[in-house]
């Protein structure tokens, strides 16, 4: 899960994909979007900039940052209101809102914002000396360093292994856990050297604290099982014929997206095994065109959209 340097505003942060998605998303000027990424709104106001004055767009961000530049910049258009909530919070916001199977599109730009990859005192940089918080929402949930403290070395690495694809994850979780709740780790680079010290071989051009890195803040933001919810719950919330845009920028997240939408954009055989065919189950998505990818020109402007990927599907 690369950062996605996508949460922005224009002049701010580059907006990856933001043509490609805004066209993904087939806009209708009357419509009802969501922007369950919000970040600093650079999606989200290309969006507001085709809505009609009846048109409606609601904006989740769980980071309270990034809620109080929403309500600074863009509190004032009638058509747009903010939400500080989880994005797997969907379908419950549409419910208290009466857009349960009304809304044309659902837009989501999974990972780290650059804002919050920027700033120190997030955490989430190995590059930036700070605390290890890594939290998304700061004022929710144990931050990373209490989240070592108190796992078991075996979790960790499991944790490492699965969410970080990190061939050394028994070598790293052993030396994490022997300085876990303890001086020598409280900040982003002293939990970046005791896994530069453990790793026994570096990639070229990458630090050996990437994966490390990664795999703990999936783990402490709970973002996979946060991301299969919000996807299962943009089934409920899509009218026929809205879209679902998602833009990841890891392969754990857009294997979970890819076969999500492979899931139920294909009949489903109830009883595989019998030889008549009993009752098949009729896709409810339908797949739109072929996954999207930065151009070079982007990515030489922004280099974190290098491994981005935009898959678009619609409602049957």
């Amino acid at each position: 899960m690369a950062p996605s340097g996508s949460h922005a505003a224009a002049g701010h942060h580059a907006s990856v994909l933001l043509e490609e998605s805004v066209q993904a998303l087939a806009l209708v000027p009357d419509g009802i979007y969501i922007d369950g990424t919000f970040g600093r709104g650079g999606h989200s106001q290309a969006i507001l900039a085709e809505l009609s004055e009846k048109g409606r767009l609601l904006g989740i961000d769980q980071d309270p940052e990034a809620v109080a530049w929403a309500n600074a910049h863009m509190g004032d258009d009638p058509r747009f209101e903010m939400a500080h909530a989880r994005f797997d919070q969907l379908a419950e916001l549409c419910e208290q809102r009466g857009w349960t199977g009304r809304v044309n599109g659902v837009f989501l730009d999974i990972g780290v914002s650059s804002p919050q990859l920027d700033e120190a005192e997030r955490g989430f940089s190995f590059m930036r000396e700070g605390p290890l918080d890594m939290r998304m929402n700061p004022e929710a949930g144990l931050s990373a360093e209490q989240w070592l403290a108190q796992v078991e070395e075996k979790t960790l690495m499991k944790v490492l292994r699965e969410y970080g694809e990190e061939k050394f994850a028994g070598r790293i979780a052993r030396a994490i856990k022997e300085v876990s709740g303890t001086e020598a780790l409280q900040t982003t680079t002293q939990l970046a050297e005791v896994v530069k010290a453990a790793s026994p071989r570096k990639e070229r051009h990458k630090h050996p604290a990437t994966r490390t890195f990664q795999a703990i803040r999936i783990s402490v933001n709970r973002e996979l099982e946060g991301l299969e919810q919000v996807l299962d719950q943009s089934l409920s919330v899509l009218a026929p014929g809205g879209r679902l845009a998602v833009i990841s920028f890891h392969s754990l997240e857009d294997r979970m997206v890819k076969r999500f939408i492979r899931d139920h954009s294909t009949p489903k055989d109830l009883f595989p095994a019998s030889p008549i065919e009993i009752e098949v189950v009729a896709p409810v998505l339908k797949k739109v065109g072929k996954p999207v990818f930065p151009s070079e020109t982007e990515c030489q402007r922004n280099p974190r959209a290098r491994s981005a990927v935009l898959r678009v599907a619609q409602k049957l």
